[in-house]
């Protein structure tokens, strides 16, 4: 046993005998001190766990982690909206499938609508709205015939970079007064949250089988 380990004990015995004169809460034996242990272990946990709206009433941190995702996705889109207003943009939709492809290069149909986390039949018109505004277009894929691929046009680009200011301007907005620090485990975070949900998104599950998947996926991490 390491001799800091024991100093630390006998620091933290000489704390408790201290505290148990003060109170009569803690009997001055092992079982005393046990309890002190206990109580202090509880109390820091509740003086670093935040509070928030309902907790008083038994919401659950879970319901208020899924409010703030939903609730951040649509300060987003007001940003993002103000952001192309005046433009051929018809949502922020238009210009990420935009920089997806102009940072990715050509991509399926369906890889670019994925890769968007949309269903198939909002993805479609999303990118038949660029096609037809001449900001994307199609080519048959070399390595399949049958399949096309999606891919940024000159015009596409030009329209992209007329108005990339302020979409950085609008994205900055976003981690609002968040420290670099503070960024950096956010990041960690929701990218492993994004790797939960992808793995269950990629398997194509609908309905309650959506729901079943990804309880089971929970309770197996």
């Amino acid at each position: 046993m390491e001799i800091n380990f024991l100093k630390d004990l006998v620091e933290l015995i000489a704390e408790f005998e201290e505290e148990s004169k003060e109170s009569a809460l803690y009997q001055n034996d092992i079982q005393g001190f046990k309890d002190w242990i206990a109580d202090t272990q509880r109390r820091s946990t509740e003086e670093s766990e935040p509070d928030w709206e309902g907790k008083i009433n038994g919401r659950s941190a879970d319901s208020v982690i899924s409010t703030f995702i939903v609730h951040m996705n649509r300060y987003g889109k007001s940003y993002s909206k103000a952001a192309i207003q005046g433009s051929d943009f018809s949502g922020q939709e238009d210009f990420i499938y935009l920089i997806n492809l102009n940072s990715f290069g050509p991509m399926s149909k369906m890889d670019l609508i994925r890769k968007n986390v949309h269903e198939k039949p909002v993805g479609n018109q999303i990118i038949n709205r660029l096609i037809k505004h001449g900001w994307v277009d199609q080519v048959e894929s070399e390595k399949d015939k049958r399949s096309k691929l999606i891919f940024i046009t000159k015009a596409g680009k030009d329209e992209l970079e007329k108005h990339m200011g302020k979409i950085r301007e609008a994205t900055k907005i976003v981690s609002g007064d968040l420290t670099l620090s503070e960024k950096m485990t956010l990041i960690q975070l929701l990218n492993k949250l994004s790797v939960f949900h992808k793995e269950i998104y990629d398997k194509n599950i609908e309905g309650e089988d959506l729901l079943r998947e990804g309880l089971k996926k929970q309770a197996d991490t």
